[in-house]
């Protein structure tokens, strides 16, 4: 029987998926989200695969009997509160966007699985590798991040903060973009980057997606993101800090 060190979870969201497979045994996971085994959105996908999926429906989350939810602030406040109504703790987690947040979502997922060492050793191990990544970067590349129907995100962005981690320079900060909006075309050329950045597709594109093949951009690099590595704010950036790297003048030689 679960104890109070030792809760049973569930989780309704593809971030907290994975604070909770980082932080919780085996034995706590009763069931994670439907979409915790998409390679495009989890960077734990494979991983997650040997738990059991939920639909996020609140019968059937009740039906499990957690201990603890795990669910995002954007999940279906349906669910949570029916949930909350039939006495089910309910814990809502924000997008990380930041380096601190990611941070505090690992205390914070920790303290709630009864597991504050495991936490703290993830925490250090993280800061550890971001320092190693960070260190030595003296130019700072230009940069588009570039997605289907032009949007871009810029440096309030967990994509940004990747990309600036990552030695780079944000041409969307450059322009007033600071969180995400659409980049035309033309400002994306006239602004020259020296790499651009795309999200890998989904089977069979959409035209949203044809702009990311029009003749103006092939003079200029690209880049397609591992989106899984960039989807949420989780340890997991490391990598997709890392696949970045392996383009930049500072880090390459190091590689």
């Amino acid at each position: 029987m679960a104890t109070e060190n030792n809760p049973k979870v569930v989780s309704l969201n593809v971030c907290t998926d994975q604070f909770v497979m980082l932080l919780a045994d085996d034995s706590q996971i009763i069931s994670l989200s439907e979409i915790s085994t998409d390679i495009l959105s989890s960077a734990m996908a494979q991983e997650a695969s040997k738990y059991h999926q939920n639909n996020s429906g609140a019968e059937e989350v009740y039906l499990l009997q957690p201990d603890i939810v795990f669910a995002g602030i954007y999940t279906a406040k349906a669910t949570v509160n029916m949930l909350e109504s039939l006495g089910i703790r309910v814990e809502k987690f924000e997008p990380a966007n930041t380096i601190e947040q990611i941070i505090l979502n690992m205390q914070r997922t920790g303290k709630l699985l009864g597991h504050t060492d495991r936490a703290n050793t993830l925490v250090a191990n993280f800061e550890a590798r971001l320092t190693d990544l960070t260190t030595g970067i003296n130019t700072r590349p230009r940069a588009a991040l570039y997605y289907a129907n032009g949007y871009t995100t810029g440096g309030n962005t967990l994509a940004g903060q990747i990309l600036d981690l990552a030695g780079f320079s944000n041409i969307a900060s450059e322009i007033g973009i600071h969180w995400g909006g659409t980049l035309p075309l033309e400002l994306l050329i006239m602004s020259k980057p020296e790499v651009i950045i795309t999200g890998t597709t989904y089977p069979g594109s959409s035209r949203s997606e044809e702009i990311l093949k029009h003749p103006a951009l092939k003079p200029l690099r690209h880049v397609s993101s591992t989106d899984a590595n960039w989807v949420c704010g989780t340890p997991h950036i490391v990598k997709a800090i890392e696949d970045l790297q392996t383009i930049h003048p500072d880090k390459m030689s190091t590689k």
